[in-house]
């Protein structure tokens, strides 16, 4: 059994079970696709929290999530993202919720999204971004989430991983579109992914997630993509602040 469907069995098992969430009061937060549109000279970087994954196992269980996101957010990251799956990646809602009301950058709910509930805990935990996962749903599930994040106020990331999701992402007529370097169902990462997907430049932002750990890294795919999403190598790095502004590449 590969790893996408080992997550989406517990997946269902866990939002049968869902637990209420306490509405966090935060700061409106301003949106990822205009800062990102107002700015096109530099790479922007979505930092994120992860403390494990399936396939390397723990990262870093012992970090301080508030110190981790607040240096992210010191360092010009344009976003947060927060694992919030707790089987395969350690997190949990109350990471979000916690990381909300100590920055006021744009912040992502990073988990597998099959149902509305999870819609609104996230928003009620702090999140201004959702990330919806095209291989993780069908296409009118996919349809039906994407209209209930925008009808809660939610900014959407669609991720994709190859070429028909990517053509399912732009007929849903997503603005933010995520290519992931990693194959959800080995978990093997290759930035020629993200090279062999590559798009014009137009309305839509693409996002490159997965496999950037140095600078030289971010050179290959800048002039098709406007942002990444890094995880591991900030969660490992000596000094996350440092890397992220390694990582902040010129597009100009």
């Amino acid at each position: 059994m590969d790893f996408l469907t080992k997550i989406l069995r517990e997946k269902k098992k866990e939002v049968e079970n869902l637990t209420a969430v306490q509405e966090v009061r935060t700061k409106q937060r301003p949106s990822f696709y205009q800062m990102v549109k107002d700015h096109p000279e530099r790479m922007h970087v979505i930092g994120e929290i992860k403390r494990a994954s399936p396939s390397k196992g723990t990262i870093n269980e012992d970090v301080d999530i508030l110190q981790q996101a607040e240096s992210y957010e010191q360092a010009g990251v344009s976003a947060i993202s927060v694992l919030t799956d707790p089987v395969f990646f350690k997190g949990r809602i109350t990471d979000l919720a916690a990381i909300a009301q100590v920055v006021e950058v744009p912040l992502l709910c990073k988990d597998f999204i099959i149902d509305e509930q999870q819609l609104d805990r996230a928003k009620k935990a702090g999140a201004s971004i959702v990330l919806l996962i095209v291989a993780a749903l069908s296409s009118s599930r996919l349809a039906k989430l994407y209209q209930g994040a925008q009808d809660r106020g939610l900014e959407v990331l669609v991720e994709v991983h190859d070429a028909e999701e990517l053509s399912k992402a732009q007929a849903l007529g997503a603005k933010i579109i995520g290519i992931n370097n990693r194959n959800l169902k080995t978990f093997d990462v290759s930035i020629q992914t993200s090279l062999d997907l590559a798009q014009p430049e137009g309305d839509t932002l693409y996002i490159s997630e997965s496999g950037f750990r140095t600078g030289g890294d971010v050179e290959k795919i800048k002039q098709a993509y406007q942002g990444i999403l890094v995880g591991e190598t900030l969660m490992r790095a000596e000094d996350p602040a440092e890397k992220i502004i390694e990582l902040r590449v010129s597009r100009e």
